[in-house]
């Protein structure tokens, strides 16, 4: 299995309103995680906490 197939699960917090998602991603050529995730349920596109699981 290649860094690029590896699947890792990921936490991500609003900062503005404390939404939280648990998402799956996978790895891109440079080592960050892709999940699709765009924006949040009070349409925030920026301001958000990330961190990857275990």
């Amino acid at each position: 299995m290649s860094v690029r197939d590896e699947r890792v699960k990921v936490h991500i917090r609003c900062r503005l309103c404390g939404e939280t998602f648990i998402l799956r991603g996978s790895r891109d050529y440079r080592g960050q995680v892709d999940t699709g995730f765009k924006r949040c349920l009070c349409d925030n596109e920026e301001a958000f906490d990330i961190e990857t699981l275990i």
